[in-house]
């Protein structure tokens, strides 16, 4: 038996006026301090007062948020009474909302308590409305919740299925003033979703549809988007992307590179997406090399006709060597899940995104003292579990180092 949850999913352009139609007497919206800057909570309280709804801001979350801010900001929660919790912004500020909203709800609830085999009753004061202002993390539509552990030096993959927000407005008018470097993090953050939510071992028929729309909407996309901000065809197909991929994981679970990157923006304070992103090609390596060939799906489905494989050892076709172009109309599984892996390192490429760990100035040093740590918090976490080849302690600890290097996965 497994579950398919979904928010009400409000999308297009002018999809946040729904918020006018809303009925309640108090919001309280949880952001950071650049919605405020760039004017969306303004956007957002100005259609909430059409609604004769009053509202507050917090507007303290930070990158990935600890679990001091979720408590404080609970406690402000329970301080004004909403019947409606407002996340507006990026990943962070949406798990953030889903916490404080648990905490709310549950006084006595630790935050890292947040999980799907505990019965948290929520609803009974408020529900929950997500507003996406980035194209990637699909939070606005997912349960899942990352929050981090300063003390500890580590993130925190949380979540519940009550979690799960009543509302979730997908307007792309947020994503026009995405810069670049974010356009790209949060896009191949969309990506990973979309490729492991296909290819890990809790795949359903329900996901799948999600998890391959999602996956050609970005690779048709997001280099527009990244290329020129102000494409407005771009930006909406990739905001809807970033939601339909958030739909079809939290449905089937994230994989490999969501536990590394975890483990490893938690430990070097890398970017969410930039993290997960950089370990994906690799993991999707490791798993082919375990017979795990539905990425040739997605290569079919992406409409992928030819890629460039660079002469360098094939281990899942057999040890040989490839050179030039392939014809992926005469391709195998094999081929074609190769040549998918391949198109994923051109594609980040071409947004001049890491590709090993090393690009981003880690001395290998650091790098060394950090493993074990990073070991422990890779294999403590749920998306391990979900990895079609789940490695053993010292293989893990080989991806970790040909990440860094940036050598093809041989074993």
């Amino acid at each position: 038996m497994w579950f398919f949850n979904s928010p009400q999913v409000v999308f297009g352009e002018g999809a946040l006026s729904y918020l006018a139609q809303i009925h309640g007497a108090r919001a309280y919206i949880i952001t950071d301090d650049q919605m405020v800057r760039f004017g969306f909570v303004d956007l957002v309280q100005e259609q909430l007062t059409q609604a004769n709804i009053e509202t507050r801001v917090f507007a303290e979350v930070e990158p990935e948020p600890s679990l001091d801010t979720v408590r404080r900001g609970a406690a402000l929660l329970r301080e004004y009474e909403p019947d409606w919790v407002v996340g507006l912004g990026g990943g962070s500020p949406m798990d953030a909302a889903k916490a404080m909203w648990a905490l709310y709800e549950c006084p006595d609830l630790q935050p890292d308590c947040i999980n799907p085999l505990e019965y948290l009753g929520l609803g009974k004061k408020a529900r929950l409305i997500t507003i996406a202002t980035t194209s990637g993390t699909g939070a606005e539509v997912t349960w899942a919740t990352v929050l981090s552990d300063p003390a500890e030096n580590r993130k925190l993959g949380l979540g519940s299925r009550e979690t799960l927000a009543t509302i979730a407005i997908v307007d792309p008018i947020f994503a026009m003033k995405m810069p670049p470097r974010l356009t790209a993090d949060t896009g191949l953050d969309a990506l990973t979703h979309a490729i492991e939510g296909y290819t890990s071992s809790w795949r359903n028929d329900f996901s799948d549809g999600m998890c391959l729309k999602a996956t050609d909407l970005i690779f048709k996309f997001l280099p527009r988007a990244y290329a020129d901000g102000n494409d407005a065809e771009a930006r909406e197909k990739m905001h809807n992307a970033a939601a339909i991929a958030g739909l079809g994981f939290i449905n089937s679970l994230a994989a490999l590179a969501h536990a590394m990157g975890h483990s490893f923006g938690g430990a070097f304070h890398v970017p969410h997406g930039r993290a997960v992103s950089l370990f994906l090609p690799y993991t999707m390596e490791f798993a082919a090399n375990g017979g795990n060939y539905r990425y040739a799906d997605l290569a079919h489905f992406i409409g992928l006709v030819s890629v460039a494989e660079p002469a360098r050892p094939a281990p899942i076709l057999g040890g040989g060597k490839m050179h030039g172009y392939i014809d992926l109309g005469q391709a195998s599984p094999e081929q074609m899940t190769r040549c998918m892996i391949q198109a994923v390192r051109e594609l980040e490429t071409g947004l001049q995104s890491n590709t090993n760990a090393a690009s981003l100035g880690i001395p290998r040093d650091d790098f060394a003292r950090a493993m074990p740590t990073l070991l422990d918090h890779a294999e403590n976490d749920t998306s391990i579990t979900a990895n079609s080849r789940v490695p053993e302690r010292a293989e893990l600890e080989k991806i970790f180092w040909y990440a860094y290097e940036g050598k093809p996965i041989d074993f």
